[in-house]
């Protein structure tokens, strides 16, 4: 949409190109500014495990006219079963497919990353540059730029600097001031996920297992011929946190380690593990931090306002922050720090909201130490299931994890006619 007369067209630098930097572009875009996302991987990152879209995330998608092309990506997962040693199922939630109320442990709406990725890529890359195999190592504020310093060694000159670059942001930790606290909340759980090939006993619904010392294995399968393995543990140590930025081989031979007499199908997982094409590991945290933006350097997605995986609404925060910080920037184009002030001021209470969804007293209740505790986990899981507790709660609830915000209107988003 062209900009009203007398408002000025932004030249604007993110730095990332996964889902929120992309729905950014894709809003600025719109809003006629010149966009330029740099990714640093050589290509586009279409990889990943499994999302899920929630409240206002589906929101914020169906505004960007691409609902439709998301529903014909689904994953069919249709269930979460809770299963013991020799795969029996305990209990089991099924999807809320109603349209009404929250969603369940499986969402509606699951996706893959990498489709989604796709998605949004394929919808902005006409009107936008995109620069891979090239990150941004260092950037300098003028009074009314940034310059940013490339790792090839060339530079360019912006009006505004976006770090859409995740929750290790290289530009977080160049904006936030010296003696700033650590951004990260931990909850003392880790997590690392591959894909396997997929077997005749692998279904639509998605397997958890629990294995004493707060080891969890889960099993989702999202084609014919792939299924997904999380292994999840609950560990506070220097060991557990620092594992996460050794090599691949290390991180294996640490997840293989802490896994292998967990039982179940532990032995197929490890050996999928050591052959996988991609393997992800990560501590399980949330970014939390008073400071979004500096001058012309802002935050967007996990970068601002990781949520962990266990809100349920990273993708879907990514995708209204991206929503919001656009919308104040196509309102006010001449007056950032207002823009970027108000993008602060809107979006805050809808971040403290899906943070707050982490309760880690929770976490640890699903995730038990000993053998008695799951089985008693299971048999209170069952009995709830039996009295068909979640999907009447999902049903009656008024609102999903997002709470009450409501995605703000921006007549500067609409179409162009």
């Amino acid at each position: 949409m062209p900009h009203k007369s007398g408002d000025p067209s932004l030249k604007v630098l993110i730095c990332g190109g996964g889902v929120a930097g992309q729905a950014l572009a894709f809003w600025l875009a719109r809003g006629g500014h010149r966009v330029t996302v740099a990714e640093r991987f050589p290509a586009l990152r279409a990889t990943g495990a499994q999302v899920d879209l929630r409240g206002q995330g589906i929101d914020a998608v169906e505004r960007m006219g691409l609902l439709d092309t998301v529903r014909s990506k689904l994953v069919d997962e249709c269930g979460v079963a809770f299963v013991n040693a020799r795969g029996k199922a305990r209990a089991t939630i099924m999807a809320n497919t109603s349209g009404h109320g929250r969603q369940t442990l499986t969402s509606e709406y699951e996706i893959m990353r990498g489709d989604l990725v796709r998605i949004l890529h394929d919808a902005v890359k006409d009107d936008v540059d995109y620069v891979f195999g090239r990150g941004v190592e260092r950037f300098e504020q003028a009074e009314k730029k940034v310059v940013a310093q490339f790792s090839d060694g060339s530079s360019g000159e912006y009006d505004l600097l976006v770090g859409a670059d995740g929750q290790g942001s290289r530009i977080r930790r160049a904006i936030l001031p010296t003696a700033s606290p650590e951004p990260y909340w931990r909850v003392g759980i880790h997590m690392a996920y591959w894909f396997v090939p997929r077997i005749a006993s692998d279904t639509n619904i998605r397997d958890t297992y629990n294995a004493p010392g707060g080891r969890m294995i889960m099993r989702r399968s999202h084609n014919p011929t792939e299924t997904q393995v999380y292994f999840v543990l609950r560990e506070e140590s220097e060991e557990a946190s620092a594992v996460h930025r050794e090599p691949a081989e290390r991180q294996q031979e640490f997840w293989a380690d802490r896994f292998r007499d967990a039982g179940w199908q532990t032995e197929r997982f490890i050996d999928g593990m050591r052959t996988a094409e991609s393997f992800y590991s990560q501590e399980v945290v949330q970014v939390r931090t008073d400071t979004w933006s500096k001058g012309h350097v802002v935050l967007a997605g996990d970068a601002a306002h990781c949520a962990s995986p266990y809100s349920g609404m990273g993708v879907s925060g990514g995708l209204v922050g991206a929503y919001v910080l656009a919308g104040e920037i196509n309102r006010r184009p001449h007056d950032l720090p207002t823009a970027l002030a108000t993008y602060d001021a809107t979006l805050r209470p809808f971040v403290d909201e899906i943070q707050s969804q982490v309760k880690p007293h929770l976490l640890r209740v699903g995730m038990p130490m000993n053998q008695l505790s799951i089985d008693t986990f299971h048999s209170v899981t069952a009995l709830a299931c039996f009295l068909r507790v979640p999907d009447l709660v999902a049903r009656f609830s008024k609102e999903d994890r997002g709470g009450a915000w409501k995605l703000p209107q921006y007549p500067e988003h609409d179409a162009p006619a």
